[in-house]
């Protein structure tokens, strides 16, 4: 009854969510409508016949977030075929219905089946096929019809690692009354009462149940495919600021927070450097100073790319000179590349380290902030940590006008194309895992290979994982050697267009 009251509190409160009605006010009442909608199991699977177009927008949204050959436990469809559509290694669904459950498992032998409501432990099934946990967790339109969605929440816990992604969908509360006059007409499966909660409500359960939400939004604006209008409402005008709000389908995705050992942790710091002479001996000697404070463990690799100035020859004395103090390792390799992006790839390809981090050998970002990125990475925060020059005073001459107006712009569109927020996509320095920057790498072809810079391919391949971003505030210096190698026209309309292109990839997916 506490449960019942308090959910009807917060209700009543924001005036979005629709709580259960009276009659289900006892968890004995909530009980029977779980029975009812255990006993239409069977004919789960011709109304999803019935309502294909509407199934079939969701079977897009999960495979597009779920990385084939991965570990998958599905809770809510049931049927089978969304789980066997993510091509998992593994996979695992569970139903309410034990009904569904055996039809699934003979449409789809691959996978197992079980039966869990929510309440209890999860089926010892799950944790015995799941030793270190799933990669992740799909929630299809179940948490609705959780009694305690917290406490369900919580029980998933033992099965998620720090790289588990909860992917949850469930119906837009503003499509209730229509919902209910579909059911009425026999155009929509019948179901009992539900929590009708608002994107709050399960941001705010997400968080109580100890999950940290990173992304949230609606699709699907006309679940019937109304000879072929669907598609272009739903593709061009679903992401539309405003309208977006209207479609029947809200999700959310979040992970599991989990720290990281500093001392257990190797950090690779990748200096690309062309033309940046008068700065290589200061980055090592400040980077010593750093590495003496820390507990993590370092090492330098700078690549060098193709310099006119003698910046190789200069590397090699600085590595060479025992008076010049490395308590770290340092390598330089030489790029048969062109760009920045390339010199990242090749300084990665080489490095040791659990974590990967790139320092602008200019040095606008200093080394002393690097410690910044690190702390955030191991306490959880964040999983591909970006840099942001937006925030703190700047040196007078370390951004021209027009390249600040230009950063701010990219920093709105970005954080609307990708669902995170994002006020600075051009700061250099970037910190990633080892291991995600190899799913990075190995996603890369959906992107395609047209980014000289290395920002955006970083940042686009992060959302496309649903990697947490976080971005570091840092005061940005002026350049004490050099020129920049960014041309601010040529190379800003380039970052536009691969903006442009991204949309079509990220946003206006088919």
């Amino acid at each position: 009854m506490s449960d019942f009251l308090q959910l009807k509190s917060t209700a009543d409160r924001h005036g979005e969510s629709r709580a259960l009605s009276a009659s289900h006010a006892s968890p004995q009442a909530f009980s029977v409508d779980l029975n009812a909608l255990v006993r239409q199991g069977d004919e789960r699977f011709q109304w999803i016949k019935k309502n294909a177009y509407y199934y079939e927008d969701l079977r897009r949204f999960f495979t597009f977030h779920v990385e084939k050959g991965k570990r998958v436990l599905e809770i809510g469809f049931g049927t089978g075929r969304l789980l066997d559509a993510c091509g998992p290694s593994k996979g695992m669904g569970l139903d309410l219905s034990e009904a569904v459950c055996e039809q699934a498992r003979r449409r789809h032998a691959g996978h197992a089946f079980h039966v869990w409501t929510g309440q209890g432990r999860l089926p010892e099934e799950v944790i015995h096929a799941f030793p270190g946990g799933v990669d992740y967790i799909l929630l299809v339109n179940a948490v609705g019809f959780w009694p305690d969605i917290q406490e369900a929440l919580k029980l998933l816990q033992p099965i998620c690692n720090r790289d588990t992604r909860i992917l949850a969908t469930y119906y837009n509360f503003l499509w209730a009354p229509l919902f209910r006059v579909a059911q009425a007409l026999r155009l929509k499966m019948p179901q009992p009462e539900q929590n009708w909660l608002s994107a709050d409500d399960v941001k705010n359960l997400m968080s109580l149940s100890g999950y940290r939400v990173l992304k949230q939004g609606y699709r699907c604006l006309l679940p019937k495919k109304l000879f072929g209008l669907a598609d272009l409402v739903n593709r061009f005008f679903s992401p539309i600021p405003g309208l977006n709000r209207l479609g029947c389908t809200h999700f959310v995705i979040a992970r599991a927070p989990f720290r990281h050992n500093p001392e257990e942790l190797l950090v690779s710091v990748v200096i690309p450097a062309r033309n940046e002479r008068g700065n290589i001996e200061g980055a090592v000697r400040r980077m010593a100073i750093v590495a003496r404070s820390r507990r993590e463990r370092f090492e330098i690799i700078f690549v060098e790319g193709n310099s006119t100035d003698t910046t190789a020859a200069e590397i090699d004395r600085v590595i060479a000179d025992p008076s010049i103090p490395k308590p770290f390792a340092v390598s330089v390799f030489k790029q048969t590349g062109k760009g920045k992006g390339d010199a990242v790839r090749l300084g990665f390809s080489k490095a040791k380290g659990d974590l990967l981090m790139i320092l602008d050998a200019d040095l606008t970002v200093t080394p002393e902030d690097l410690p910044k990125f690190i702390d955030v990475y191991c306490e959880g925060h964040g999983e591909f940590i970006n840099g942001c020059r937006l925030v703190y005073k700047m040196e007078q001459e370390a951004m021209r006008i027009i390249n600040l107006m230009g950063n701010k712009f990219f920093g709105v569109a970005f954080s609307w194309l990708l669902g995170q927020r994002f006020k600075d996509t051009l700061c250099g320095t970037k910190v990633v895992s080892r291991a995600n920057y190899a799913r990075i790498a190995a996603g890369r072809s959906y992107f395609g290979d047209f980014d000289p810079f290395g920002d955006f391919d970083l940042i686009f391949g992060a959302s496309k994982l649903d990697l947490e971003i976080a971005e570091v505030p840092i005061r940005y210096r002026e350049r004490v050697y050099g020129q920049t190698n960014i041309s601010r026209w040529k190379h800003g309309w380039l970052l536009l267009k691969m903006c442009v292109y991204a949309l079509g990839r990220i946003k206006f997916v088919p």
